[in-house]
């Protein structure tokens, strides 16, 4: 989570929203050390406005796909999610055609490879929610920036640090005490939500790459256009849209639009506070979501996945200081460096 670096603003490259509770890692990612806000009133008050939409859409989300699973299997709903995209996304276009001009076709390898990892891990999350208990599934996904740190140092050629071996080390505990493997109570629909979070960690770390080049509305366009046909594919009936009624308009809507709000609103959030403010706000949505899964689907309200889910965001916590910590040093050496080059000699 903590090695992204916030792209310069490109008017061209205006952000289009992503898709799906997953989607909003990437963002958090892409700006976390976007720089200490100011604590002024008004800019508290956008903040608590902004994370109020993302607890709002994140739940939202889940809610939708829990409704539509009884109906639809995940492949299918992820047809939905991918056209749905598809279509706000070319709206947006057509209302600012300086987003469709910005979609390039370069790198289509990489935009390919993050769209198949991107894709498993759509899958998995909709088969978690389908089958978990909604706590167990919010409380896995903060397991994300860990595996991104872990892939930037085997593969892209991060330094492992104390600090960020701690925190990953944290995180995992934190995992373990969520799954308790060999316990009675372990699913194992949960490690498919693990496997599907290191799918996405992979999209992540691509989309770092892409970002250098490439905007956002680009990419996002790319996914929906790649994603659609790999869906439809794996649809159990082709003419499953020809079952859509009535009663199922709020869920549908849920599922193209409540996403779409998710990736909005986090990257307002992050304008108007940082990491260290942003983050404990986000992991609201676990118990947000514990409380909506006890009252409406009975499900147990589980000391263990609050545990756990506490252990892992201490570890990216713990990890995002750390980072703030080593940035603030290397600007005060780059600072320092010209400084230094004009003092006279002793």
């Amino acid at each position: 989570m903590l090695h992204f670096r916030p792209r310069p603003p490109d008017d061209s490259a205006t952000t289009a929203p992503a898709v799906n509770t997953l989607e909003s890692s990437a963002a958090a990612m892409e700006i976390v050390q976007a720089g200490e806000a100011s604590n002024s009133p008004s800019r508290l008050g956008w903040l608590m406005f902004w994370m109020s939409g993302t607890l709002t859409a994140f739940i939202v989300a889940a809610l939708s796909v829990r409704a539509l699973s009884h109906h639809f299997n995940a492949f299918e709903m992820m047809t939905v999610r991918s056209f749905g995209g598809l279509v706000i996304l070319l709206a947006m276009g057509l209302a600012s055609p300086a987003l469709l001009r910005s979609v390039q076709r370069r790198h289509m390898g990489l935009q390919l490879g993050r769209n198949v990892a991107h894709f498993g891990s759509q899958i998995c999350w909709t088969v978690a929610i389908a089958v978990l208990p909604l706590a167990t599934v919010f409380a896995l996904e903060f397991i994300i920036p860990a595996w991104v740190t872990l892939l930037a140092v085997l593969f892209l050629g991060e330094r492992m640090t104390a600090t960020r071996a701690g925190a990953l080390a944290l995180c995992f505990l934190g995992v373990l005490v969520v799954l308790r493997p060999g316990h009675e109570a372990f699913h194992p629909v949960a490690l498919l939500m693990v496997f599907g979070a290191l799918l996405f960690a992979i999209a992540a770390v691509i989309t770092k790459k892409l970002i250098v080049t490439e905007s956002t509305f680009s990419i996002m366009f790319w996914m929906n256009v790649m994603q659609l046909p790999m869906n439809y594919l794996g649809s159990s009936d082709y003419t499953f849209f020809l079952k859509f009624d009535a009663s199922m308009t709020l869920p549908l809507l849920g599922v193209a639009v409540a996403g779409l709000a998710i990736h909005y609103c986090l990257t307002n959030a992050f304008r108007y506070g940082d990491a260290m403010v942003v983050i404990p706000m986000d992991f609201l949505r676990v118990p947000l979501i514990a409380v909506i899964g006890w009252m409406f689907y009975g499900e147990h309200l589980d000391a263990f996945v609050f545990t756990g889910a506490g252990l892992i965001i201490a570890g990216v916590l713990w990890n995002v200081r750390g980072e703030a910590q080593r940035n603030g040093r290397l600007a005060d050496e780059r600072r320092a460096g010209p400084r230094a080059a004009i003092q006279p000699a002793e």
